[in-house]
């Protein structure tokens, strides 16, 4: 049986160079996870917001699935201090209308800390030692990175730009994730401006390529073998997808939100900061659409995300698509609602198919 091996495959033990995105706030169940892992690409935990608790449940939760390496993400960017009631004031006016439309009580200001405490998310991890840990929105601290390495955990992060991917090579970084613009979720600049560094996936894979010595992997608008093999063809390493996986049976993505994916047109996404407080891409909304538009006040990131979570979780679950962030990439009508082993298959026999497509085309 023919398979397509690159530098990544024995880098992380997989048998095909595909690794699921991690993806907080739902879609990463260790179900979809362990799928993915078991299928021989890299399933991905994503505990932005998991407490080390239940970060511990879900990797046992995986382990009890498959013994396949897997992944675990966590989010990188520092918190704000705290936001005192006064200062929520205008952000909290703003979705007020919302919520009695859906019938919530009323929005009431949000307290520090907004998100899990970063040290004990990290000592959770240690614990749990996965195969792989990546971060996203920044760099790991450089002692948890070495000692990370010292437990023999391959260490990735995100870029969205060549000076971002430099940076994690010269922390000691083992692969970077090269997020193009056409990326859904949140941007993982750290860097740089993130309405600046948008790069598209193509341009920003054969840049950084030339820029490294660690292996690439292509993430942004790739939802198919087509799209894995012109990463490969560009001298990326993998090919990260997220979108791709959001309708898969195992995804606890919400049902608006994978019946919106599977309804979507090519110029249906925006970038956002609205949900959360971080430049994200998602599908537009009547959320987005209005929020942009009246230039609602917002709290930093992650206070906006804690604001804005009983109205996200309120629509999702009325079955109404107007105030979910419904997170998607650019090539989001390429989607398929399969299961997720499947859809690994799939994507390898496809990557495969256009590596000899284009083969033939040599004389």
């Amino acid at each position: 049986m023919r398979t397509i091996s690159t530098p990544l495959n024995a880098l992380l033990g997989l048998r095909v160079p595909i690794i699921q995105a991690p993806m907080a706030g739902g879609p990463s169940t260790p179900e979809l996870v362990a799928a993915v892992s078991g299928a021989g690409a890299l399933g991905s935990l994503a505990f932005a917001y998991t407490q080390p608790e239940d970060m511990r449940r879900a990797a046992a939760a995986v382990r009890e699935r498959t013994d396949r390496p897997f992944a675990i993400n966590l989010f990188a960017a520092p918190q704000p201090g705290a936001i005192d009631a006064e200062a929520q004031r205008a952000a909290i006016a703003a979705i007020t209308p919302w919520h009695a439309e859906l019938g919530l009580p009323a929005p009431e200001p949000v307290s520090a800390p907004y998100a899990p405490d970063f040290r004990a998310q990290l000592d959770a991890v240690a614990e749990i030692r996965p195969a792989v840990f990546n971060v996203h929105l920044g760099p790991m601290p450089e002692d948890t990175l070495r000692a990370f390495k010292a437990k023999g955990v391959k260490l990735g992060g995100s870029a969205t730009c060549v000076a971002e991917a430099r940076q994690l090579e010269a922390l000691g970084c083992d692969y970077v994730v090269a997020q193009g613009g056409e990326a859904g979720g949140h941007r993982g600049s750290f860097l740089r401006d993130p309405y600046e560094a948008l790069t598209g996936t193509l341009a920003l894979v054969g840049l950084i390529v030339r820029a490294v010595r660690i292996p690439v992997v292509a993430a942004g608008g790739i939802m198919d073998g087509s799209g894995i093999a012109a990463a490969l063809a560009l001298g990326g390493a993998g090919a990260q997808l997220g979108t791709a996986f959001v309708p898969c049976p195992e995804s606890g993505a919400s049902a608006v939100h994978k019946e919106a994916i599977l309804g979507a047109r090519e110029d249906d996404t925006r970038i956002t900061e609205k949900f959360s407080g971080k430049p994200a891409r998602s599908l537009a909304n009547r959320f987005i659409r209005e929020a942009e538009a009246g230039r609602f006040p917002q709290l930093a990131f992650p206070a906006q995300n804690s604001l804005t979570a009983k109205l996200r979780a309120a629509s999702a679950k009325a079955g109404k698509p107007d105030f979910v962030s419904l997170y998607a990439g650019q090539a989001a009508p390429l989607a398929r609602a399969l299961p997720a082993a499947e859809l690994v298959a799939r994507l390898e026999a496809e990557t495969l198919e256009a590596i000899d497509r284009l083969a033939g085309l040599a004389r």
